[in-house]
């Protein structure tokens, strides 16, 4: 079975010191990192810009994933490709034509993932599922970071699980919210391949190394 994907978002990180943050999470073995775009429309709060993302590029050789928790994703996509984010993650809820943007994510070079909010139900997104390299299952409401894991999404999960592997698709399932030691195996238990970790990284009173440690053993590797 392929090892599970630990992707630190810097959502709570120190930004007054990106660049040594991302340094920082390299050297605690993350796989990933992802950039939490808000654009105080489809969420409240408004974080990175492609152009800080793109400052930050060089810090690491870490995968960068651009989740666009913006609206109307398509017309901010090629900048985020730009900045050096290989994933772009958009919203079912933000896009009028999610069929159109994913494409678009893909035409311009990226790797197309969808996300869908707690109250979202898979079916919203079944008829894009050829197209996307990972879907993203919110395990918290977007928007803040440090919120409570909701349980009741893993049965999301499940139904995706069932549904990729049936067709034998080439898309992975990522959750995003919460994610803890306490929690994370019964996440993957469920059939999920990549988990978000901020505040569980991020504010672990140990330091960054020994969260990711924790992570690891926790689903057995």
């Amino acid at each position: 079975m392929p090892k599970s994907m630990i992707v630190a978002s810097v959502l709570g990180a120190d930004y007054s010191h990106l660049a040594d943050e991302l340094v920082a999470l390299e050297a605690a073995g993350v796989d990933a990192v992802q950039w939490d775009i808000m654009d105080g429309s489809f969420v409240s709060p408004i974080t990175f810009g492609a152009d800080v993302v793109a400052g930050c590029r060089s810090a690491t050789n870490l995968p960068f994933e651009a989740h666009l928790m913006i609206r109307d994703p398509e017309d901010s996509v090629k900048a985020y490709i730009d900045a050096g984010c290989e994933l772009i993650i958009v919203h079912a809820e933000a896009t009028t034509h999610l069929h159109r943007t994913l494409s678009l994510i893909r035409d311009l070079g990226g790797r197309p993932a969808v996300a869908l909010n707690p109250s979202t139900p898979f079916e919203a997104i079944r008829h894009v599922m050829e197209l996307v390299d990972m879907v993203v299952v919110m395990t918290v409401n977007p928007g803040y970071g440090g919120q409570s894991f909701i349980e009741s999404q893993l049965e999301k999960v499940r139904e995706i699980r069932r549904f990729v592997d049936a067709r034998e698709l080439d898309c992975l399932i990522e959750v995003d919210g919460g994610i803890k030691a306490s929690n994370i195996a019964e996440a993957k238990e469920a059939g999920t391949d990549a988990f978000i970790s901020g505040s569980g990284i991020l504010a672990h009173p140990d330091g960054y190394p020994a969260a990711v440690a924790e992570l690891r053993a926790a689903v057995g590797e």
